[in-house]
């Protein structure tokens, strides 16, 4: 036997290239073994137990890296890549642990399509040329939501509803370096935002100070952006055309719903599976694309809207849409071809996971029992942010 191949073991590596330093990993880490400086994100090989607790909160998936060696990069080493080093060894056989990981890791719909990752890179993006731009929002409202449509003529752009692509604003950081791209969820089909074409839509909230976002949502055009990707690989739309989609979001989460909605209109138009959006935010104005709904067939989509600033009216979030609708959504969660996704701000998911509760309160189906019977089944996806 070869005296070095026994040593050899599995390191957890994150991949610079795919990283936008969001902190995700580093907040989940239960034991400390992740760190980084004005470079790079990296592992300590000396702390990290591969509990992989850091791996389905990354939005990249930059964090699902793993080399075999037989000496473990330093931490030093990896704070000075640009890009990972080639896998020197072929992989080793998966632990027990990571077999048992793998079961409980979030999963794609068992109908949707397989997606295309990480097809373009901070050193090497698409271009995208700006098409439109337009307000998603109406004038009067607080909230500023962009409605963008990026052209990518000739060059491959294979995104599926659900994903996300990343966009690398001009210039350079305060080290010099290139800036790390932010993420957006894509707003159109598969098929482009003008169907047979090779378009993307963004829906894209203008942050006071950030720096990507006010570059979008100040473009012309013509003018061409640097973007990077795509990401996600679970939190995409079954092509089932029984399935069911209960779709919760609030404020510019609506944007991989409006693709949903959009890719079963122009494909599934008469599916026999239910479409149900619960939408909430401030006020009527500041709903990205609120009224489009309107010019949709009828009984083609349910939805629901909530407003926690509506004048006269008490407030009203997601997650009481949920309680009010209960006798209606009963059916569906215990209906195995039920989807449930949930996008817009961290923290929304505990609350309507209450009113599940509640939904279900006084049935045979406990919510916690469903949910993992959901999760195990490709049927509940989170993102939030």
């Amino acid at each position: 036997m070869n005296p070095m191949k026994s040593q050899r073991l599995t390191q957890h590596l994150i991949d610079p290239e795919d990283c936008i330093r969001c902190n995700t990993c580093e907040e989940s880490c239960p034991i400390e073994a992740i760190t980084h400086d004005d470079n790079n994100y990296v592992v300590d090989a000396n702390i990290c137990n591969r509990c992989r607790a850091c791996v389905s909160p990354c939005p990249t998936g930059a964090i699902d890296r793993w080399h075999t060696v037989d000496q473990p990069y330093t931490s030093a080493q990896q704070l000075s890549w640009q890009k990972l080093p080639a896998q020197l060894f072929p992989p080793l056989a998966p632990t027990e642990e990571v077999v048992a990981d793998a079961a409980l890791k979030a999963k794609a719909p068992l109908s949707a399509s397989k997606p295309v990752l990480h097809l373009y890179h901070r050193n090497a993006p698409a271009l995208g040329v700006v098409r439109t731009i337009e307000r998603a929002t109406k004038m009067a409202a607080e909230d500023d939501v962009w409605h963008i449509v990026l052209d990518f003529g000739n060059q491959a752009m294979p995104v599926l509803e659900g994903q996300n692509i990343g966009i690398v604003p001009p210039g350079l950081d305060a080290n010099g370096r290139q800036h790390v791209e932010r993420l957006y969820s894509v707003a159109s089909a598969r098929s482009g935002e003008k169907h047979g074409t090779n378009t993307i839509a963004l829906t894209v909230r203008r942050k006071p100070g950030g720096n990507c976002s006010n570059y979008l949502c100040d473009l012309l055009p013509g003018q061409t952006v640097n973007t990077v990707g795509p990401f996600g690989s679970t939190f995409l739309m079954p092509e089932d055309p029984n399935a069911n989609l209960i779709m919760i979001c609030t404020g510019t989460g609506v944007a991989p719903f409006r693709a949903f909605i959009q890719h079963r209109l122009r494909t599934m138009r008469n599916a026999k599976g239910r479409l149900l959006l619960f939408f909430g935010g401030r006020s009527p104005a500041e709903l990205p694309y609120c009224g489009q709904e309107k010019s949709l067939p009828e009984d083609f989509l349910d939805h629901y809207f909530g407003f926690s600033r509506h004048p006269d009216e008490s407030k009203t979030y997601v997650q009481d849409l949920v309680r009010l609708t209960a006798d209606r959504l009963r059916q569906l969660l215990v209906d195995a071809g039920t989807n449930v996704f949930l996008c817009g701000r961290r923290g929304m998911e505990s609350g309507v996971e209450e009113s599940f509760r509640f939904v279900l309160d006084g049935t045979d189906e406990a919510w916690p029992t469903l949910h993992q019977k959901m999760l195990e089944s490709g049927r509940y996806h989170v993102e939030t942010y």
